[in-house]
């Protein structure tokens, strides 16, 4: 008999004070009762990290009999969960479009992306998001820079960095703290609100100043209200599939290992070594020979086996590999029969959450840029897109395309913008007007250079 245990974990908690405004003469109180409640979450982040990398408690193992014959084998299922989820939703760039009827604020969006990407917006994206599916949120941080890199883009590890928020209407966030621990262990708090900076070590105030961004530049982004992680609700079985995996290589060993019982008769040293060279064993009439091993069915534990992956894969919003169907299928029936639209559903709850985070952030970049680069834009002027599966049914979406754009009543942008064909349709609708506002224009030189008998041979 083996044993593992299984740790129960159900979502981080939010941290909350009762004080609607930090100073000088509480903040201390408050990073002191905020640190005992992150200080479980990041006992929980620490588990679910180290779990996605490959640390599960199967590693723990204990085998009471045979103890000499005990595999450790992690199927990392928590780790292809993650890397499935976070390439499926962020794998493509966070694009910002225009919202609304502007068109003069066109290029103001382009630039905002511009700037953006040479912040490295989206890799901070990505690897946020890869924390976000483990422990059920990511943490970003934005500082000013300078006039070439305006925006300064970090992600932060959730273990080390928190935001508390005022347990009031609305439940605003009055503090947002980032934790660095110094070689020899001694912690350094800095924290932040809506306009001044402390540091704080043991209980005391270090700094003290004013800063000039008029919002706190640490912000949370929650996976879901729970703030579960992606595969967090499934540990259980993630642990169940690598105690059969472990199991049944252990069973393997153990069969052909097994035992070998005289019945009615002895063996000595001398015959047991030539039966271990020679493989056969002669014995007296009346004296049998057996192994003692009891297989497992294998068929069984593989239907074990996948039944547990199938149950978690569901849980997850996973798409399956069961491989099922008919050539006859369409692509719509392959995507509701193998989970691909309760991927899709998950993703969409995954975006609103996102969305709600990335607006509070983009308000204090835009704060940034207009100060750094004169960049005017307000965010009602913005909606976040994002891009995934648009390599899918291209016919179907050139189509759309091409049936709203002939139509006449539809603005080219909106077409462009809803036919899911390209990855920024802002730019590829200016891409696409700039092209052809350029071939109206040459058609228009070359006709008033021609003579209206040259006109008519073109009619004609």
């Amino acid at each position: 008999m083996s044993t593992t245990e299984t740790r129960q974990l159900f979502g981080r908690t939010q941290i909350y004070t009762d004080e609607a405004v930090i100073t000088s003469g509480n903040v201390v109180e408050v990073l002191a009762k905020a640190i005992e409640v992150q200080s479980k979450n990041q006992n929980e982040i620490e588990y679910l990290w180290n779990y996605y990398r490959g640390k599960t408690p199967i590693l723990q193992k204990r085998k009471e009999v045979r103890p000499s014959v005990n595999h450790k084998i992690t199927v990392n299922r928590a780790n292809e969960i993650v890397t499935f989820k976070r390439g499926y939703g962020f794998g493509e760039p966070i694009q910002y479009i225009r919202r609304g009827k502007d068109d003069s604020l066109s290029d103001e969006i382009s630039a905002l992306n511009e700037y953006l990407f040479l912040a490295g917006k989206h890799a901070t994206d990505s690897a946020l998001a890869e924390w976000l599916y483990v422990c059920g949120l990511g943490m970003r941080m934005v500082m000013p820079g300078d006039a070439e890199d305006p925006v300064k883009i970090y992600t932060l590890d959730p273990r080390y960095s928190f935001v508390v928020k005022y347990r009031g209407l609305g439940e605003p966030v009055v503090m947002g703290v980032k934790t660095i621990v110094r070689d020899n262990g001694q912690q350094v708090h800095s924290v932040y609100t809506a306009d001044r900076y402390y540091e704080i070590e043991n209980g005391v105030i270090t700094r003290n100043k004013a800063h000039v961004l008029g919002d706190i530049p640490i912000f949370e982004y929650p996976a879901n209200q729970a703030r579960l992680g992606a595969f967090e609700p499934v540990l259980p079985l993630l642990d169940a599939i690598n105690e059969v995996e472990s199991n049944r290589l252990d069973d393997v060993q153990q069969f052909v290992n097994s035992f070998l019982a005289l019945l009615g008769g002895t063996i000595d040293d001398e015959t047991a070594a030539k039966l271990d060279e020679y493989k056969m064993l002669c014995l007296p009439e009346g004296v049998d020979a057996k192994y003692l091993s009891v297989a497992m069915q294998q068929s069984d534990i593989q239907i074990l086996a996948d039944s547990l992956y199938e149950y978690a894969l569901t849980i997850c919003g996973m798409p399956n590999r069961s491989g099922e169907g008919s050539t006859s299928d369409t692509g719509t029936a392959v995507a509701l029969r193998n989970g691909w639209e309760i991927c899709e559903s998950q993703m969409k709850s995954v975006e609103q959450e996102w969305k709600e985070a990335e607006k509070r952030c983009l308000k204090l970049m835009l704060r940034i840029l207009k100060d750094l680069t004169g960049l005017n834009l307000a965010l009602k002027n913005i909606d976040i897109k994002f891009s995934r599966r648009n390599y899918d049914n291209l016919q179907t979406k050139s189509q759309v395309l091409a049936t709203l754009l002939a139509t006449g009543k539809v603005h080219p942008e909106l077409c462009f913008t809803h036919c899911g064909l390209f990855l920024d349709p802002e730019s590829a609708y200016l891409q696409s007007k700039e092209w052809w506002e350029e071939n109206e224009r040459k058609a228009l030189e070359i006709a008033a250079t021609q003579t209206p008998d040259e006109e008519s041979e073109v009619v004609a």
